[in-house]
């Protein structure tokens, strides 16, 4: 999967999923202060990842996650190994 795909993907979700306006939704936007997505919503995030990208993400795997640029790189690099 392209790094592309996977902001499409990603972008997708947050838009149909978490209904993120898609104004709030840009690479260097801070999950919760930016965009707004709380703890709920990270519970969600789990499950989409799980079925859009095929691994479960652990919650100590996003304590380096600030940024969309930073959760799509954190995805990147999960799906090459």
């Amino acid at each position: 999967m392209t790094r592309q795909e996977i902001e499409e993907k990603v972008r997708d979700f947050l838009i149909e999923d978490l209904e993120i306006d898609e104004e709030r939704i840009a690479d260097d936007a801070r999950l919760k202060e930016d965009m707004g997505i709380d703890s709920l919503d990270f519970v969600d995030i789990v499950v989409i990842v799980e079925r859009n990208f095929g691994f479960k993400i652990k919650p100590e795997d996003m304590t380096k996650v600030k940024t969309l640029r930073d959760f799509c790189d954190f995805i990147e690099n999960k799906m090459q190994l």
